[in-house]
């Protein structure tokens, strides 16, 4: 292998929301955070030296996104996922919910309905109720910890004001990649609709089986997607904020374009349009090692919790796994405070994903092996 993930890198007290951020959120400053969907690995080299590069210039004025950043995607997209993409179809954004915020507003109107399928990313429904839009939830159904879509209680929730569905694809925190097959099904009703769909992408490079693009499906699915992605998560570069859509609907496209230029994100810093340019131009090891190094992570937890109660199932992408503590005869508060005073193991709090997030909790599992059977061994022990 290239590149190591097995080097401990002491993350406290460099304005990170993951550590630094204990107290705030959590309430204390001695739990082991498991939390934030970040990693505890370096960025790669690649990328730091690009950085560095451009930082011993001195001088940190205005950005562009240049020619080479946008051919950067494009080639991406085409490698890594067959995805035949055009330049002119990307938007920069400093950030994918600002994204998805400026395309809420773009594609509806206020008291607009717009169907989330929870438990899902917790911005993509609270940015629809800081836009002035009614949620309207479709939750997943669930069966022996494995998620799939509700698609006939989606149908029975669509109205005339429904004007947008969000789709989580890989969905964060099920884990689930959506098969071609689910998302024709989806697509076909937002198409019979008149509905437009936000496709949250941003984690469709860690994936452990084969992801399909929803725009890349057919010229007809395209026509009513605009799809959000950034290299943040793949190589821990979230705190740069630099983002994309890809729009091919020139109408489209042009209505969200009007929107960011009227709420000023489509500025990225200079950092943030160089790391990405990196990122795409040398990545593709560094995500092939990634992956490989975070599935082991995956197994190793399944392993260390298998002899609990603690229901997990093997997630389809991401490095992020939904427990369930639901066999426990404890409420979903007692386990929360079971783990965060006894364990000392800080997790996202399953309910802010949604009301089926109801005695779920999100672990994140993208740090060195030998930290992460440490804190297993204390969640088994503990439950």
């Amino acid at each position: 292998m290239v590149y190591s993930f097995d080097k401990e890198v002491n993350r406290n007290h460099t304005q990170c929301a993951k550590y630094d951020g204990l107290e705030k959120y959590f309430g204390v400053n001695d739990a082991f955070p498991m939390w934030v969907a970040d990693m505890d690995f370096e960025t790669p080299a690649f990328i730091n030296d690009a950085i560095i590069k451009r930082a011993h210039h001195a001088v940190y004025g205005y950005g562009i996104v240049t020619e080479s950043l946008q051919q950067s995607v494009v080639n991406w997209m085409q490698t890594q996922h067959g995805w035949k993409i055009q330049k002119k179809w990307l938007t920069f954004l400093n950030g994918v919910v600002p994204a998805y915020s400026a395309a809420l507003e773009a594609f509806s109107e206020v008291n607009d309905e717009i169907i989330v399928q929870t438990p899902v990313y917790f911005p993509l429904f609270q940015s629809i109720k800081h836009n002035k839009r009614k949620v309207v939830y479709n939750p997943l159904k669930e069966q022996n910890g494995y998620y799939t879509m509700d698609l006939e209680d989606l149908k029975s929730k669509i109205t005339p004001k429904t004007k947008i569905f969000t789709l989580c694809s890989p969905h964060n925190p099920v884990g689930r990649i959506w098969s071609k097959e689910e998302l024709e099904a989806l697509a076909k009703i937002c198409l019979e609709h008149n509905i437009t769909i936000i496709s949250d992408e941003i984690h469709a490079d860690i994936t452990f089986k084969p992801f399909t693009p929803l725009a890349s499906i057919s010229k007809e699915i395209a026509n009513i997607t605009v799809t959000l992605n950034a290299a943040g998560k793949t190589f821990n570069i979230a705190g740069l904020n630099a983002a994309y859509a890809i729009t091919c609907n020139e109408a489209l496209k042009t209505k969200l374009d009007e929107v960011v230029k009227a709420r000023e994100i489509g500025s990225i810093n200079v950092f943030g349009t160089i790391a990405m340019e990196a990122a795409y131009t040398y990545g593709q090891e560094w995500v092939k090692e990634l992956k490989e190094y975070l599935l082991q992570n995956i197994l190793v937890t399944k392993e260390l919790l298998k002899n609990t109660n603690i229901k997990l199932s093997q997630p389809e992408a991401t490095y992020l796994l939904w427990l369930d503590f639901s066999c426990y005869d404890l409420t979903h508060l007692q386990i929360k405070e079971r783990l965060l005073k006894e364990a000392k193991i800080a997790l996202n709090d399953g309910l802010t994903f949604g009301k089926n997030g109801s005695k779920h909790f999100r672990l994140n599992v993208a740090l060195p092996v030998t930290r992460l059977k440490k804190y297993l061994n204390i969640i088994a022990k503990t439950f």
